[in-house]
């Protein structure tokens, strides 16, 4: 087995790296607030994760705190040696993954950017969906980690493939959310019971595991971060941001984006995204 680097032990990148310690890697971690993980080695710096490492798997909150850790001082890319792998499931702009792949192809490095899909459930569980861009022969080599990390990994192609991938996911989910939140908020309103709504609607077209899950979730108010709502809207800030290179108009996305500005503004962040629901209720009073 090769030796495995970990950086960002978050709410997803905890599981994620427990996970790879029960699948016998031997692995090396660094976070930036000080955590413990049973069966790996933690260690003070990004750099000293690659140094130890033959593959550096990075899980972190945005492109600058990427390119920070794998660009900037002590960082991966100053521990990694020649024929190493950096496989960032961070969810970043596809620009991002474009340079950090070709600052690190100078140093003979390869790169991928493989973000997933899935919440927290998923990173435990092992069932991450991961979407993945660069070569084809790197994800060859990383395919035994994405055996261990998730139930469906999809090549998709060259480096920033697989953030664009994931930029298009967090658009559905994100107007899928609203349009959950949204049917909901009529029954109610209209005197049916949201419950029974949301079971008649799980046996038709209208059926998702947004509906199924987050459905459940707006029933019961229950918000506790599976996937926090501002790195929701993060996400869809890269969405608009691509969607403006491209010159791709995505009307309901900016929408979306709003109602998560919202959200936040009224101090709910840190709630599960599934909390837009809050935003609609609160019009009503």
């Amino acid at each position: 087995m090769e030796r495995i680097g970990f950086v960002g032990l978050g709410i997803m990148g905890a599981p994620m790296a427990r996970n790879l310690v029960a699948a016998g890697y031997e692995l090396t971690f660094h976070n930036r607030s000080r955590r413990e993980l049973d069966g790996a080695t933690g260690v003070g710096t990004a750099r000293a994760v690659a140094e130890r490492s033959d593959i550096v798997i990075t899980m972190l909150p945005d492109s600058p705190d990427v390119e920070d850790v794998v660009l900037g001082a002590d960082g991966v890319a100053e521990g990694l040696r020649s024929g190493g792998l950096l496989v960032d499931m961070s969810t970043v702009a596809p620009a991002t993954a474009r340079r950090v792949h070709a600052a690190l192809a100078e140093r003979g490095v390869d790169a991928l950017d493989a973000p997933v899909s899935g919440g927290e459930a998923a990173a435990c569980s092992g069932e991450l969906s991961i979407m993945v861009g660069g070569s084809e022969q790197a994800v060859e080599r990383a395919r035994p980690l994405f055996d261990v990390l998730g139930k469906a990994t999809t090549y998709v192609g060259p480096p920033g493939a697989g953030q664009v991938t994931k930029a298009a996911n967090q658009v559905v989910v994100a107007l899928t959310i609203q349009a959950v939140a949204e049917a909901l908020l009529l029954a109610r309103a209209s005197g049916v019971d949201p419950a029974r709504v949301r079971e008649a609607l799980l046996g038709g077209f209208a059926q998702s595991k947004v509906l199924e899950a987050h459905g459940q979730r707006m029933l019961d108010g229950a918000f506790d971060p599976g996937f926090r709502a501002a790195l929701h809207r993060k996400d869809l800030g890269i969405a608009l941001q691509s969607a403006r290179e491209q010159h791709v108009p995505l009307l309901a996305t900016a929408q979306a984006a709003e109602l998560f500005n919202a959200l936040i503004a009224q101090g709910d962040g840190d709630r599960d995204h599934s909390a837009l629901a809050l935003v609609y209720e609160r019009m009503l009073r």
